[in-house]
């Protein structure tokens, strides 16, 4: 009879059933197998050690910058101003001291000086005219042909003529002075550095300067140096600096050093001396290096140090080889690692790397 009801059922049924039991088996299985304890102990974790060995270690102050034209100027036009009217320099360009780097409209003092001059010429004639009829005058004056009125009336015309050709003159000067001021020109030989000034400018003494003229053959580095290295430098200490694009360093020395810091940044300036070369243009992002003497202390790999809201430290294998926190005081980083300048006394095994997956008192192994 049963055989009878089971071949009445469809074989999907048959199937279905199976597969929902085997599916609960599995899972039985894996409940059994979940509930077990893991008794395996963890792996201890293998590191690489560094030896804390102290030596004479450079010090070096680094520091970033701008090159700049040592000596600048910002060139403006001079008197009353006026409309640009043409252009004789642009950037870069070497000038000469004395060279016309723009021109300004002249169509209102040119006619001025113009008429000035012709109205000398013409008080310069009076003027001889009144001179010559006062010392004819004069020498007739023992004669009686003329009276003493005359003669006074005549010296008094004469006093009066030259009178308007000094003012004439002085009127002349100062109008020929503002018509080389619509000249604008380098003060000093140099090179253009910036040029604003564009043709049909409206230029004044109190607006933007036309043109930054760099003083020739005088370049050097301005840069802003940390709060704790600033003490460290002296003027004439030799300096490194390097621009981007150029492989060589450039060789100077320290000029100037700033003697204020800056409260919001913390930062003071200093000053690098260098010999001109094409590839110093003023502008251009630089980064310099100064030897400021040697300091005893252990050098560490950079994946050594470690650093979170406390500070920096490393992780150290100390008795027992478990791992110990030792907070550092870090230095200048170089090439070969960072400087440590506290923190560490010597001899001590610091974690060169994997540092991160490291807790203070976990027990490691020491790569031979």
């Amino acid at each position: 009879m049963p055989t009878l009801i089971f071949a009445k059922v469809p074989r999907i049924i048959l199937w279905t059933l199976g597969v929902i039991l085997l599916l609960a088996l599995i899972g039985l299985l894996r409940v059994r197998l979940g509930a077990r304890p893991d008794t395996t102990p963890p792996p201890v974790p293998l590191v690489r050690v560094v030896e804390i060995r102290p030596g004479d270690v450079p010090e070096v102050v680094s520091f970033n910058g701008t090159i700049a034209a040592r000596d600048e100027a910002a060139i403006s036009a001079e008197g009353e101003g006026g409309r640009v009217s043409a252009l004789h320099a642009e950037v870069g360009d070497r000038v000469k001291a004395g060279m016309v780097l723009a021109r300004l409209d002249t169509s209102l003092i040119a006619p001025q000086v113009a008429s000035l001059e012709a109205s000398l010429e013409e008080s310069r004639a009076n003027a001889a005219v009144a001179e010559a009829d006062f010392r004819r005058a004069q020498a007739v004056a023992a004669s009686g042909a003329l009276s003493v009125q005359e003669i006074e009336r005549r010296g008094a015309a004469a006093t009066a003529a030259a009178s308007k050709v000094k003012v004439v003159t002085a009127q002349l000067t100062e109008a020929r002075a503002r018509l080389r001021r619509t000249e604008v020109r380098a003060p000093f030989d140099g090179i253009v550095l910036t040029r604003s000034a564009e043709v049909g400018q409206l230029a004044g003494p109190g607006g933007a300067p036309l043109f930054r003229l760099g003083r020739a053959g005088a370049v050097e580095m301005r840069g802003d140096v940390a709060e704790r290295d600033l003490p460290r430098l002296a003027v004439g200490q030799t300096a490194r600096v390097r621009v981007t694009g150029v492989a060589d360093p450039f060789v100077g020395k320290v000029r100037l050093i700033g003697a204020v810091i800056d409260p919001q940044s913390r930062l003071g300036s200093v000053r690098i001396d260098l010999m001109p070369h094409p590839d110093l243009r003023p502008g251009a992002f630089a980064r310099g290096e100064v030897d400021a003497g040697t300091q005893r202390a252990p050098v560490l790999p950079q994946t050594a140090v470690l650093s979170d809201a406390a500070g920096e430290f490393v992780f150290m294998v100390g008795a027992g080889d478990k791992v110990e926190r030792r907070k550092v005081t870090v230095g200048a980083a170089r090439e070969e690692g960072v400087v440590i300048v506290g923190g560490l006394a010597g001899g001590e095994r610091v974690v060169a790397v994997a540092g991160p997956y490291l807790r203070a008192g976990e027990p490691v192994r020491v790569a031979k």
